[in-house]
């Protein structure tokens, strides 16, 4: 059972600032990617970044492109997504994901991958 705890939500103004954080437990070993995904009202589940772990490259939607950085300390076995200038259409759920797939797969966007999931964090962005 993999575990993921995410926290760091929160309400800010448009051009803001936040920090999200994802800390995984449990096997959380036996995955070897980790995503962020979010969910706005009434429109599916995106993903909106992913890290390989073991090397360290990440992939980006192209909606948060140069604004989201994904990143991870392996020691605490965290993931963070900082998220700048932030717009009023980054609001949504926002949830932490592990999954062990291939280096190619660890996508936003890939698809037929079984991921693990946090209970997931709100973001309000308010312009």
């Amino acid at each position: 059972q993999v575990r993921l705890v995410e926290s760091g939500g929160g309400s800010v103004q448009a051009g803001g600032s936040l920090r999200l954080s994802c800390a995984a437990s449990g096997y959380a070993a036996v995955t070897n990617c980790m995503g962020w995904f979010r969910q706005a009202p009434g429109k599916e589940r995106e993903g909106v970044a992913t890290i390989y772990t073991p090397r360290g490259n990440t992939d980006y939607v192209d909606s948060v492109k140069g604004r989201y950085t994904i990143s991870q300390d392996n020691d605490k076995r965290t993931v963070y997504l900082q998220m700048n200038s932030l717009k009023p259409e980054d609001t949504g759920m926002y949830y932490c994901a592990a999954a062990a797939t291939l280096e190619g797969l660890c996508r936003p966007r890939s698809r037929g991958t079984s991921w693990y999931w946090g209970q997931g964090t709100q973001v309000t962005v308010s312009s």
